[in-house]
């Protein structure tokens, strides 16, 4: 096992970003909803820790506020964050940050663009039908035709994109 992370923050406090994740996950998985990102940013009196949540048919006001409210208590109580900060728990929006390896294939069939590190065929950013993951690479069939595979660890950023075709179907017999 390896060395936590922190965060550094100034006159010698420090802040596990490990331990605030897994309590995170813990609270939020017991509600029965799953932890997209947690984040934290600032340090002393605006800092803000953003909790993304999501669940199958979506995340409504009333589920925010549910985890805000069990999440805030636990992290409380435990005092992981050693100075006052501002919560917020909102669902991850139609855009989507695809962040664990389940992601690609819960979302098989979705539009998305991928951002690479470095360039692959001459560029960075790809929008495709995600098609899976298979062997550590993001399978993703692009409109101009093919498979494009792009391995998991070049990677920069992974996001659903909004489709309208497929909006625009589903609303046609209403």
């Amino acid at each position: 096992m390896g060395v936590p992370a922190h965060f550094f923050i100034g006159m010698g406090k420090t802040i596990e970003r490990d331990r605030i994740r897994q309590v995170a996950t813990q609270v939020i998985e017991s509600l029965g909803y799953e932890l997209v990102e947690c984040e934290l940013k600032g340090g002393g009196k605006h800092s803000v820790l953003r909790v993304f949540i999501d669940k199958p048919g979506g995340v409504t006001h009333r589920d925010c506020g549910l985890v805000s409210e069990q999440l805030g208590t636990v992290l409380d109580v435990e005092d992981l964050i050693p100075f006052s900060y501002t919560l917020e728990v909102s669902s991850p929006g139609l855009d989507r940050k695809l962040v664990k390896d389940s992601d690609y294939t819960r979302f098989e069939g979705k539009l998305v663009k991928v951002q690479t590190r470095i360039p692959l065929q001459n560029q960075k950013t790809f929008k495709g039908r995600l098609r899976g993951l298979l062997g550590g690479n993001v399978q993703l069939e692009l409109a101009k035709g093919g498979v494009m595979e792009i391995p998991l660890e070049v990677i920069q950023e992974s996001r659903l994109e909004f489709d309208w075709a497929e909006e625009k179907a589903r609303h046609k017999g209403e």
